[in-house]
């Protein structure tokens, strides 16, 4: 099989401390009326003040929408998008965390092709290019400033639901890594566990056959040269900077790192896709009101368990760039990888169970399969995924019982094997 190699992302970054001095000239250079989108708590902030003075001063008209709530329940997207029909904004700009950016990308399609945001969900739904986001980050998780997708609320279904398109992969992304130096410990790591699991999840997502077509039919297409590339650095940087900046929220130096794996992580996912830890969260989110990196967080370690069948080299390459011994055997890099990847999550306080979380007992087989209605994060999974799989590691996951998905993938093992070569 050729290399593939397959990258989507902004027209720029500036990633760096003091990157959002900039915001002013970016925004300017896209139009004379600006949306701001973000939410109470960073509405509040002198920070908040200071970028919108920067954008007015370089002569933007500055209208701010600060009521984005976590999770982005779809109707803020009409309330937003009616706003911006009376002001006519030239460019959005989503600041603060994943769902203040994911708003502002929604907004930016409904402003641009009319409608409602449920018009949109899906891949490949919106029909043109949108008005352009300035997308700058107030956490490092979620990597919404790179990627091409926007994750909603709607009360009318149990799980998120998703605008996938290359039209939502912001225009500009400016990241500063001193704007998450206000971020509690809690948020800290969930956000953190959020980015990781990004990039061990699109490393190990499934390898797509290189064709013409395969970029213009998905728009996550899979584990490849470029976005394995990003996915390492994010693993990397994340795994040596993950605890350290939980317990000294200060440290300058392990902010940055953070931030850049976090945008790495969204780099990677952007392209390649994530898998089945996502598509579990998503009914475990509904069920417990956790949050997001908490619940994929608590997953990986059973996902990558799960995967490890057909993912040992990947696997291996993670444990490394964990900082395990490179000349360990695959076989034996592949569990490092797994253990590194737990221990790393516990000690930021990850749940290492569904239990801890609160998924109720009764609803395991419901979890499995709500997941597995999540098509685009199934399909993308390197080891084929059905209801009974699913429930096998929600069980695991449950009981915190790793072991169990080891011993059931033993036998299936050459069966997977034999049906590659089909």
């Amino acid at each position: 099989m050729g290399i593939l190699g397959f990258l989507r992302g902004p027209r720029e970054v500036l990633f760096g401390p003091g990157q959002r001095y900039a915001l002013g000239t970016v925004t300017a250079s896209l139009g004379s009326r600006a949306l701001v989108c973000t939410d109470a708590r960073f509405g509040g902030t002198d920070e908040f003040a200071e970028l919108v003075r920067l954008i007015e001063g370089a002569g933007v008209h500055v209208t701010v929408f600060a009521e984005v709530l976590p999770d982005v329940p779809v109707h803020q997207v009409a309330e937003c998008a009616a706003l911006a029909h009376r002001v006519r904004p030239d460019v959005v700009v989503g600041m603060g965390g994943g769902s203040c950016l994911d708003l502002a990308k929604a907004v930016a399609v409904v402003i641009a092709h009319g409608g409602q945001a449920s018009d949109y969900y899906g891949e490949l739904r919106v029909p043109g290019p949108v008005v352009p986001v300035v997308a700058l980050p107030t956490t490092a998780g979620t990597g919404s400033e790179v990627t091409p997708v926007a994750v909603l609320t709607d009360p009318g279904r149990v799980s998120k639901v998703g605008i996938s398109s290359p039209h939502l992969v912001p225009h500009t992304a400016v990241c500063d890594p001193e704007l998450t130096l206000g971020c509690p410990p809690s948020l800290t790591a969930s956000a953190g566990a959020d980015a990781f699991s990004h990039a061990v999840e699109s490393f190990t997502a499934v390898r797509r056959t290189a064709t013409p077509e395969l970029a213009t039919e998905r728009v996550f297409v899979g584990k490849n040269a470029l976005t394995d590339t990003y996915a390492l650095l994010g693993v990397r940087l994340v795994a040596e900077n993950l605890r350290r900046v939980v317990e000294a929220p200060g440290d300058a130096e392990a902010r940055e790192a953070m931030m850049l794996g976090a945008t790495a992580g969204g780099f990677a996912l952007g392209s390649a896709g994530t898998a089945a830890a996502h598509a579990l969260q998503y009914p475990v989110g509904a069920l417990t009101h956790t949050p997001h990196g908490v619940g994929v967080g608590a997953l990986l370690p059973y996902v990558m368990e799960y995967n490890r069948p057909a993912r040992v080299p990947e696997l291996a390459a993670v444990a490394v760039a964990m900082g395990a011994n490179p000349d360990e055997s695959p076989e034996v890099l592949a569990d490092e990888a797994i253990e590194r990847s737990a221990a790393l999550l516990r000690s930021v306080g990850i749940p290492s169970t569904l239990a801890e979380i609160g998924l109720p007992s009764d609803r395991l087989r419901w979890t499995a399969e709500q997941a597995f209605q999540a098509t685009r994060l199934v399909e993308n999974n390197p080891r084929p995924l059905d209801v009974d799989a699913l429930e096998r590691i929600v069980r695991a996951a449950y009981s915190g019982d790793r072991r169990s998905l080891r011993e059931e993938a033993r036998p299936q093992a050459a069966t997977t094997t034999t049906a590659g070569v089909r």
